[in-house]
């Protein structure tokens, strides 16, 4: 059914908005602690862009490069997660970047380590308003525990500078395995130990 806009917000498209906004939540299942920008010109900007959809028009919070035109983030989980897209907000100049290239499960990730073949890179536009979104091939970006994001150049200034990063996807805790098994050697039962012993003399029955 057709409905007008009148001065305020209606209902509808505020839902819609919040709906957006929720896709939009990996920043949440981010290890902050963790979470590392290079070139970065001043020390820890980098996680400032990691932020809801909603306040993705907020510039005084960027990232800006330091000794040249590239940045690259290794971005830890706190769980596995299964990526389904990307936002990458910056100015309408020369320093919005111009290529992403997106890494998986490489932590600790250097520039020297770029030079390998890349998940998936993607050209990317200016958008200065962070309404264009970069669908990942999801097969490969199913089971991420480590993104690393590698920006190496933008449309032709010194520097990059990026507002807001949207991640959109799937979030799964991480299941601790190591845990289950401490549990259950801790409580092992004797009479395994007993079965060990006679084990080795059915070597001999053959």
């Amino acid at each position: 059914m057709a409905h007008g806009h009148g001065p305020g917000r209606c209902r509808c498209c505020g839902e819609e908005a919040a709906e957006r906004g929720a896709a939009w939540g990996l920043y949440l299942r981010i290890d902050r602690q963790r979470l590392q920008c290079l070139n970065e010109r001043r020390e820890g900007s980098g996680a400032t862009v990691f932020r809801p959809w909603e306040e993705r028009g907020d510039r005084s919070q960027f990232v800006e490069s330091d000794d040249d035109e590239e940045l690259l983030f290794n971005i830890p989980f706190t769980g596995s997660v299964k990526l389904k897209g990307v936002i990458v907000m910056g100015e309408d100049d020369g320093t919005h970047p111009a290529e992403m290239r997106l890494f998986r499960n490489i932590p600790h990730m250097s520039f020297d380590d770029t030079a390998k073949e890349a998940e998936q890179t993607f050209s990317l536009s200016r958008d200065p308003s962070g309404e264009l979104e970069y669908p990942t091939k999801i097969a490969r970006f199913s089971n991420v525990y480590h993104l690393s994001m590698h920006f190496p150049k933008n449309f032709g200034a010194e520097t990059t500078k990026i507002f807001y990063i949207g991640l959109k996807g799937e979030w799964t805790e991480a299941h601790r395995h190591e845990v289950t098994i401490c549990n259950y050697e801790a409580s092992a039962n004797p009479a395994d130990h007993k079965l060990e012993q006679i084990t080795p003399q059915t070597h001999f029955i053959s």
